[in-house]
């Protein structure tokens, strides 16, 4: 187990999504989920829904989870050839300094570069550590011999070309996987397992449950559409948040109990952890402050649904993530748990 979903949470991050342009990891996801023999269905929004019939067809759950990522595009071509950026997602410009990336050019051309501070080389510029890190600042460095503005012009570079950052994923031989983008492509790896799980073992779900593969979750609209009103509990299956004052850690399944967006549902959040505690599942309650998921978009939209959130514990988010296969199998034995469970 441990080899097989390692295997394929590596084949996902290294598949470019930024949000905006998560078209590959999509199809990654519908062949190895059709392979299985699941039926799937594209949104108009270009996620994938995966519709998994259970006893009851009439109460039915949603569980989400995203394939896009944080990433950049190109605001900019300077007048030396360099490239302003623009973010795409939620996190601050330190987080990528020295990182490798690749620029995607509207004709399909693939250039690589380095995500640099234009004042880097401390023989240069005195005091660079004083400097902030942001859109005046950082630039991508082409990997190309290019001089001028129109010289990268002429590889057929553009604004609003999609820059991905490099994953840099690694398997530990302690148990870790550390890597850019676990946020949210680990769940999506574990949702792939579980319908292996599911065919492999025959498993009769007590309700229909549909497995929603949103695209568009970093920038705040995922999963708010296409939700049938057959849906009850609306989950989303996305990372836990580490670091000071925070309950959750790399070892355990994290639950969340709030986030920026407000408390998740009472009822379905005690049905969590009563799962975990039936099971021997190791797990943490959490409150994530500066953190909304697709569930809370669902929300927002108009759903009227009980939501829901929990996932393995992610160091370093929205950085160079890390965790452990500890936190994996915990999440994994929650998430089927929680599938096998009847709607309270």
């Amino acid at each position: 187990m441990t080899e097989s979903i390692f295997t394929t949470i590596k084949a996902l991050t290294e598949i470019n999504s930024p949000s905006g342009h998560a078209e590959k990891a999509i199809a990654y996801v519908k062949d190895e989920v059709e392979h299985l023999g699941y039926t799937t269905t594209l949104t108009n929004k270009g996620a994938l829904l995966i519709t998994v019939k259970g006893e009851n067809d009439e109460a039915q759950k949603c569980i989400t989870a995203h394939v896009d990522t944080l990433g950049a595009m190109v605001k900019e071509i300077k007048e030396d050839g360099r490239l302003a950026l623009d973010l795409i997602g939620g996190f601050s410009y330190n987080a990528i300094e020295g990182e490798y990336c690749e620029i995607e050019t509207s004709a399909g051309q693939t250039y690589t570069g380095t995500i640099c501070l234009h004042e880097t080389s401390v023989h240069v510029y005195r005091n660079n550590d004083d400097i902030s890190r942001n859109i005046e600042h950082m630039e991508v460095r082409l990997d190309e011999k290019v001089m001028s503005k129109e010289d990268t012009e002429g590889l057929g570079i553009s604004v609003g070309d999609f820059i991905s950052f490099d994953p840099r994923t690694q398997i530990t031989s302690s148990g870790f996987i550390k890597s850019r983008h676990l946020d949210d492509k680990a769940s999506v790896a574990m949702i792939i397992e579980f319908l292996k799980v599911i065919k492999n073992e025959n498993l009769i779900l007590p309700h229909t449950i549909q497995f929603y593969i949103s695209n568009n979750e970093e920038i705040g609209y995922g999963a708010n559409a296409s939700i049938s009103p057959k849906i009850v509990d609306f989950i989303a299956f996305d990372m836990g948040a580490l670091g000071d004052g925070q309950a959750s850690d790399e070892y355990t399944v994290s639950i969340c109990a709030k986030d920026a967006s407000g408390p998740y549902h009472k009822v379905l959040r005690e049905q969590l952890v009563h799962l975990c505690q039936l099971n021997k599942i190791p797990y943490k309650v959490d409150i994530y402050p500066y953190y909304s998921s697709d569930a809370s978009a669902a929300l927002k939209a108009g759903a009227d649904i009980r939501h829901g959130l929990f996932g393995a514990g992610i160091e370093s988010s929205h950085a160079l993530e890390r965790t452990h296969i500890d936190s994996i199998k915990a999440t994994q034995a929650l998430l089927q748990a929680y599938c096998l469970a009847p709607i309270q």
